[in-house]
């Protein structure tokens, strides 16, 4: 990696999580000068614009989540498996944060949500995303008799991302991890009511 790429990298990993932290509209260009260590001319050198970089850093921000997804799932066959890896994952964002600040997807979905519409359409094609792979696991679930006929994998996917999404609002709102807890003890509980029984 070159010198320029280092940078860009640097600028990128700092900046997801100032924009995590703060929010696009919270942090300034001098917040994000302090963070980088770096001088306007420095960050424009590698980024064309505030947005351009607030659009990349969640890309980054993402693409961490994404990387322990798929970390989460190696290895696992098992639908009822697969759901509870997605549960620890959720978890992790709380317990051991990729980007400080809570789940980037979550944090960036409700800040761009009317006021940044590029922002606003990246969030939702990550959640997209989150969406897609729990209706995969529950659909092949059902398709190999793991998981019981007739679960629809969109309510699943609805109940599992809004549950584990709102308890890392809430245990980031009160600093209490116990939030997290009780929705991921619930989670488990309801995955396991999936399971197609011997």
């Amino acid at each position: 990696m070159s010198k320029g790429e280092q940078t860009r990298e640097r600028i990128l990993a700092r900046s997801a999580q100032l924009f995590n932290r703060q929010g696009y509209f919270g942090a300034s260009l001098a917040d994000i000068m302090r963070e980088t260590g770096l001088e306007k001319g420095g960050i424009y050198n590698h980024f064309s614009s505030k947005e351009q970089l607030a659009l990349e850093s969640f890309d980054y921000a993402y693409g961490l989540v994404q990387q322990r997804v798929r970390q989460a799932l190696a290895g696992k066959f098992d639908a009822i498996e697969r759901l509870m890896a997605i549960v620890s994952v959720f978890k992790g964002i709380f317990e051991d944060p990729l980007v400080p600040g809570g789940c980037p997807i979550l944090n960036t979905a409700i800040e761009a949500d009317d006021s940044n519409e590029a922002l606003r359409d990246r969030a939702r094609a990550a959640m997209d995303n989150w969406r897609t792979t729990i209706h995969r696991i529950v659909n092949k679930g059902v398709e190999r008799q793991q998981i019981r006929p007739g679960v629809d994998a969109d309510e699943v996917a609805s109940i599992l991302i809004a549950t584990l999404e709102g308890a890392i609002m809430l245990s980031n709102l009160y600093k209490d991890s116990t939030h997290m807890k009780r929705a991921a003890d619930h989670m488990t509980r309801y995955i396991e009511t999936l399971r197609l029984s011997d």
